[in-house]
């Protein structure tokens, strides 16, 4: 997975719609580079006419690989991204990368490996701006206790996500949503 630099020029951005367990995801593109991932109800979900007009064409290897993840069968994404942000929010979403399928990271285990172990309410904060959710795996981020705190998408989205990383199925379906 590679990204492209957040200085890049603005480009045109158009979306498409996929269907999921989690229900409906829009997907965005800024100058044909996959920029969003946003959930129906999404807490930070920008505008719908800031996603451009509709257009599947730029889409297809990002619908396919989530639909491999859905599946089981993918447990990584390879996709170009362009991850749109401030600084601290592009390290702490380059660090989301690195936390691996099926496991879990604390709030404050995220700051301790940016340098910064004083910072677990700022990454908290950037983890819940993450324009790319599933694909920069948000949801694996879990509090100090181990309690399933904040998620964009919902908790129940964030539980079933967690849930089909350990093999155990989902515990809900697009038609809560």
């Amino acid at each position: 997975m590679t990204s492209t630099p957040a200085t890049a020029p603005s480009a045109a951005r158009c979306h498409t719609v996929v269907d999921s367990p989690c229900g409906p995801l829009t997907l965005v593109a800024t100058g044909g580079v996959l920029s969003g991932l946003y959930m129906a109800g999404q807490r930070h979900r920008p505008a719908q006419e800031e996603f451009g007009p509709r257009d599947d064409s730029p889409f297809g290897e990002a619908a396919d690989q989530l639909a491999a993840y859905f599946a089981g069968t993918r447990t990584d994404f390879d996709l170009e991204l362009r991850l749109d942000g401030t600084p601290f929010q592009r390290s702490v979403w380059e660090q989301l990368r690195t936390v691996p399928y099926g496991r879990t990271r604390t709030y404050g285990q995220l700051a301790e490996a940016l340098g910064r172990p004083g910072a677990s309410r700022a990454v908290g904060l950037a983890n819940g701006r993450n324009p790319l959710g599933i694909i920069v795996p948000c949801h694996r981020v879990i509090g100090a206790s181990g309690s399933l705190t904040g998620y964009g998408g919902g908790i129940d989205r964030k539980r079933a996500l967690l849930a089909h990383e350990r093999g155990e199925g989902y515990a809900i379906t697009a038609a809560l949503f």
